[in-house]
């Protein structure tokens, strides 16, 4: 039957040749595609969506189905460091994450309206989509490739925003208001692209006048502390995204990624030696499917 298929792929990073459950160093990476901005116009009407619902308590969503193989000629379970990250297919921290907002704003611990937000690896960009449906003022996807951006975001965006009809602009709004905008590129250069981030002093004193709350309020990321030699870059890239004094991190992912070493506790190091972060668990999921996963919110000490 159709419903007893899993909605999301379970994490593969390795091919069955190798000695998955060792820790293995990484090879070079090619050269990584440049940082663009995606227009909401520029989906790929030529790759085939199919729509499909993913229930989530009382919440539904509607996340889009495309082939990797049409996409980017490559298998459906394939994943290649460096050219192509995974974001065709729905991983379970995504899931959870959503999840895990859901019960934050049900408790009164979280709340998105007014708030600028930026969900960072989005893929499908189902815990962006969430934020935006509960009232945040700007919303920023990114991923590594363009490609997914168009044919996947972009229109799981179009699927489950109401009156969000993308036109020929650069910045889009829906008529709730929220600012919609989407964004391809590594971590280590996207930074010079998105609109709500700290460059430098002389960005927010001479150039643009704007002051350093004029970031990101919620940061957003699933299933994107994998890779070790990313998460220097990743930790980075969100000190230099997130408002200071309020502005939080929710991540979900795997506590080990065995066969490439990266996951929650190998990141969460990294933030505990810098020492401006302080860490709380959101959530632990622990159901025998997979290794276990979490759900981390970080926050100014």
């Amino acid at each position: 039957m159709e419903s007893e298929k899993p909605s999301f792929e379970p994490f593969r990073l390795f091919s069955s040749s190798g000695s998955g459950f060792l820790e293995q160093s990484e090879p070079p990476l090619p050269p990584p595609p440049p940082c663009v901005e995606v227009l909401p116009s520029q989906i790929l009407p030529s790759v085939k969506y199919a729509v499909e619902p993913v229930q989530f308590g009382g919440l539904t969503l509607l996340k889009g189905r495309v082939s990797t193989q049409e996409v980017f000629t490559l298998s459906n379970s394939d994943l290649v460091p460096g050219k192509y990250e995974g974001g065709l297919k729905l991983w379970e921290g995504s899931l959870d994450l959503v999840k895990a907002l859901s019960s934050e704003v049900q408790n009164g611990h979280l709340s998105f309206t007014g708030k600028r937000v930026l969900e960072l690896g989005c893929g499908h960009g189902l815990p962006g989509i969430f934020a935006c449906l509960k009232g945040a003022a700007a919303i920023h996807f990114q991923d590594f490739n363009a490609e997914v951006l168009q044919c996947l975001t972009i229109p799981n965006v179009n699927s489950n925003v109401p009156s969000f009809q993308p036109p020929a602009l650069q910045v889009t709004k829906c008529d709730t208001g929220t600012e919609i905008r989407f964004f391809a590129g590594n971590w280590r250069e996207i930074h010079k692209l998105l609109p709500y981030v700290q460059n430098s002093e002389k960005d927010f004193n001479v150039s643009t006048g704007k002051s350093l709350d004029a970031q990101y309020d919620i940061i957003l990321m699933a299933e994107t502390v994998y890779s070790i030699s990313a998460l220097p870059h990743l930790y980075e890239l969100i000190k230099k995204c997130i408002t200071p004094s309020h502005g939080v991190v929710y991540m979900a992912a795997k506590k080990h990624y065995f066969g490439v070493g990266g996951g929650t506790r190998r990141f969460l190091s990294i933030v505990e030696k810098d020492g401006v972060l302080a860490s709380s668990m959101v959530a632990e999921v622990a159901d025998g499917s997979s290794n276990v996963r979490e759900v981390w919110k970080l926050s100014f000490k």
